[in-house]
């Protein structure tokens, strides 16, 4: 089943104040359908608008913005069904398709992890699947591919949206019930001058950088989804003994026993040379095992947490790092001596990372990788790891109620420990580094909090200033993933005009973006703002950190979804109310 694009004039809506219009139709946007589904109590009208030529993919997910090599860092057992999981999907799809994307049907597991197009092919089957059981269900559901929202206005009970189809004229409609997941923001045409690219999307437009120096800033997983974009387009890695040529990797794993993983590359193209680049010089650690669900903490709970934000902000961020360390003390004793001999926010950071900053990030990759492998064998769950995973959930309640001066300090030190513990990447992501480390093909390199990038220095690409040495790389790309961004970006200019939504700065010094509260609503005196729900993520993601992922989505969706359900019902006996008199 495949949505097209319908007719662009807006009488044919079915428009009104008990009507929902999901701006955007990613993933944020699928799970909040699924709820509003869920939760409605009558019949509803809603209305999707999509500005790609196909909705339900989403831009992370999307083929042709992502290269089929790039792994996705969730597996299925962590990715909330949409009617059914993942690997329910996989398991009923035909042996081609699989072959398609190199999956061996006999290796399908809950806790794989497959290439991001894999994933975008999974939502945007079930998004067809919720869009036409909703239909059944007797919901008035529109899709409207090729058209984007240019702007949002409050006029009394309803919000109009003004709607450019692509090559055709716009139109604007109303709706009682709104729901903003226009997701991450990335240009169409990532190289923005010559050899320098803005981001690693569309994958497709890496394939004109030539062999040779080619500088990334990042090593997250963002920058891995370049190295290795880069690696295929111009090798390929084969799973080789000794001095076998070997076969070509699969796409999605390598055998728990695997032999030598390496990088060839193709005639003529041996003088690629990746140079990654971070503040610290870390690579991101293997995926480790732990239970899922996960299970309660004892000690920093959400409950305790809470208690600590109502007594005020005053010290809140060391009050709560206090309450942390007593939960990773009872959990790792023995760790937690190790690291935690200061407990300030800043040494805290120090010393969780002062091993891997004194070691070759890759001998350190490698021992990881060892270790984490021994640890799915074994099903071992390394304590205080999974101490951290969880708690950063719990911290994240924190973060909107900090002050300027402790935000501060929070980005700077507790959120890079989180990050990197909850953005681990797939063992075959890891692999394929050190295949390319292996053939010289990947340096990676440190180059702290004062380094300096200058995009216009020589004819292209971008020199990196580091200690007052240049570097210079014809081609260059930074992937450092999305930035929050301010209200001042925001592309429904006539709602900032009328107060609806705010400057984050504005409501809650040294917060970046929109304010939002607990259900996503814009904070605001305005009464449009509680028919609106915010959940475009570089809006939010100054206030919240650790919103970027697809449980996320569901999360907030599952949240909005409801509150839309409910307004929306609401709405609709309201107006069977005042028919019937």
């Amino acid at each position: 089943m495949t949505f097209q694009t319908l007719p662009a004039s807006g009488h044919d809506l079915k428009t009104g104040p008990a009507s929902i219009a999901l701006v955007g139709a990613g993933p944020t946007a699928i799970y909040t359908l699924q709820a509003v589904l869920t939760h409605a109590a009558c019949p509803l009208s809603i209305t999707i608008f999509e500005e790609q030529a196909r909705a339900g993919l989403g831009t992370p997910y999307r083929p042709g913005w992502n290269d089929p090599a790039m792994l996705a860092n969730i597996a299925s057992i962590e990715l909330p069904p949409l009617g059914e999981t993942l690997v329910e999907w996989l398991a009923r799809q035909s042996p081609t398709r699989l072959a398609s994307y190199k999956i061996d049907p006999q290796c399908i597991d809950e806790r794989a992890f497959y290439p991001r197009v894999v994933l975008g092919h999974y939502l945007l089957d079930r998004f067809e699947a919720l869009v036409a059981d909703g239909r059944t269900a007797g919901h008035a559901i529109d899709v409207r591919a090729k058209s984007r929202v240019t702007d949002i206005a409050a006029q009394g009970e309803e919000l109009i949206l003004t709607v450019k189809p692509r090559g055709q004229a716009d139109y604007q409609a109303r709706f009682g019930q709104l729901l903003i997941a226009t997701g991450h923001e990335w240009p169409e045409e990532p190289e923005v001058r010559p050899g320098y690219f803005s981001s690693p999307w569309p994958a497709s437009a890496l394939k004109r950088i030539p062999v040779g120096p080619v500088g990334i800033r990042g090593t997250s997983l963002s920058a891995i989804d370049a190295a290795v974009a880069l690696a295929v387009h111009h090798g390929q890695f084969v799973i080789a003994s000794g001095d076998e040529a070997g076969e070509p990797a699969p796409s999605e794993s390598l055998p728990a026993e695997d032999p030598e993983l390496r990088w060839v590359p193709n005639p003529g193209r041996d003088r690629l040379q990746i140079t990654m680049m971070s503040r610290k010089g870390l690579m991101p650690e293997a995926d480790f095992y732990h239970p899922i669900p996960h299970e309660p903490l004892t000690i920093f709970t959400e409950q305790a947490v809470d208690a600590l934000i109502d007594a005020g902000e005053d010290g809140l961020l060391d009050r709560a790092l206090n309450l942390f360390t007593q939960q990773l003390q009872s959990a790792d004793p023995a760790y937690a001596s190790q690291i935690l001999e200061n407990t300030s926010v800043e040494a805290f950071s120090d010393a969780y990372f002062a091993d891997r900053i004194d070691a070759d990030p890759f001998d350190w990759a490698l021992a990881n990788l060892d270790e984490a492998r021994r640890n799915f064998e074994t099903r071992t769950v390394v304590a205080w790891r999974y101490t951290i995973l969880r708690a950063h959930e719990v911290f994240a309640r924190v973060v909107p109620h900090l002050s300027e001066e402790d935000h501060r300090r929070f980005s700077g030190s507790l959120q890079p420990i989180f990050t990197d513990n909850y953005a681990t990447v797939p063992h075959a992501s890891i692999e394929r580094l050190l295949a390319l480390h292996r053939a010289g093909a990947l340096a990676i390199r440190a180059v702290g909090d004062d380094c300096k990038l200058d995009t216009r220095a020589g004819s292209s690409g971008a020199t990196m200033t580091v200690d007052g040495e240049q570097h210079h790389f014809p081609a260059f790309i930074d992937a450092t993933g999305q930035r929050p961004l301010e209200a001042e970006d925001f592309p429904f200019q006539t709602l900032l005009e009328q107060g609806v939504v705010q400057d984050a700065e504005e409501k809650d010094a040294g917060s970046r973006g929109i304010a939002i509260d607990e259900h996503f609503r814009p904070i605001s005196d305005q009464p449009a703002a509680r028919r609106i729900h915010l959940l475009s993520l570089p809006f939010i993601l100054g206030r919240h950190p650790f919103i970027q992922g697809l449980t996320s989505c569901h999360e907030m969706g599952e949240a909005a979804g409801k509150a839309l359900a409910e307004d929306a019902t609401c709405a609709a006996s309201a107006l069977r109310g005042s028919h019937d008199r």
